[in-house]
């Protein structure tokens, strides 16, 4: 269970998350929605604790993650994986090295700086990029790469991470439709199959009902929804987005254009 009491964050007199408190269990998969600078993003980094609270408190599994110092710390960033828009990869390096990054907490320093990867390491990252259907480029260069396939080499390293939470940070984007259902069809999997509690940042209302099983509405940094998917009606969902209802509702572009997450349901389990 991952609880969060009373969490606020403020940037001078700018107040970014009011107060917020949330009861997530295990194995949710929970879309987080708003407009831009409604707070989803500073949310998910005071969870993972790269952004500090101004006040209030983040618990998981009975641990105050608040209070974490060290290696306490180093280990709960691990065991609460990020998922940035940005992807965070070293272009210069191939797929499967940007993978087995994602096993720096679980090798030894001096084994990790020389890049002597147990047998054990390099088979999860290549089960891992196989399941994102990457495993054929993992000796290409990740520059070379297009977003969509950068985006499931990060899903693969966060997943090699072990992590019992997933927090992704709007990780489609910048994507085109084909990419947007590889990348939400990864995060469902990583949820499904292994029981990893998600907590993902979207705009688009579509894929949001397609995937999640439950949606947290922020809106000036407050809670002002959460409920099940289908209990967001049209008219909610104008109030929550504002002058961006249109483009949450897929109403400016159309599912054919490059940037539109056409999804219209989730993959089996």
């Amino acid at each position: 269970m991952l609880a969060i009491d009373g969490l606020t964050k403020r940037f001078g007199e700018k107040v970014a998350v009011d107060r917020v408190s949330l009861e997530i269990p295990a194995g949710s998969f929970v879309g987080v929605i708003g407009r831009s600078g409604a707070g989803k993003s500073t949310l998910l980094r005071m969870i993972n604790r790269l952004a500090e609270p101004t006040s209030g408190r983040v618990s998981f599994a009975g641990v105050d993650v608040t209070a974490l110092r060290g290696a306490a710390l180093r280990r709960w960033r691990r065991d609460a994986a990020m998922i940035f828009q940005q992807f965070n990869l070293v272009g210069r390096l191939d797929v499967m090295t940007n993978v087995l990054l994602g096993r720096l907490d679980h090798a030894t320093p001096a084994r990790a700086m020389l890049g002597l990867w147990s047998d054990e390491d390099r088979a999860l990252a290549l089960s891992a990029l196989d399941l994102f259907d990457m495993a054929a480029l993992a000796a290409q260069r990740t520059e070379t790469l297009s977003g969509g396939q950068q985006q499931r080499v990060a899903i693969a390293r966060a997943l090699v991470q072990e992590p019992r939470l997933v927090l992704a940070d709007e990780p489609i984007a910048s994507l085109d439709p084909r990419n947007t259902r590889l990348v939400m069809d990864g995060l469902q999997r990583m949820n499904r199959d292994y029981g990893i509690t998600v907590i993902c940042n979207l705009h688009a209302l579509d894929v949001a009902r397609a995937y999640c099983d439950r949606l947290v509405g922020m809106r000036a940094g407050r809670v002002v929804f959460d409920a099940a998917p289908e209990e967001l009606t049209e008219s909610l969902a104008r109030d929550l987005y504002g002058l961006e209802a249109g483009e949450a509702l897929g109403e400016v572009a159309s599912p054919d254009d490059a940037g539109a997450p056409a999804v219209s349901a989730p993959v089996a389990a």
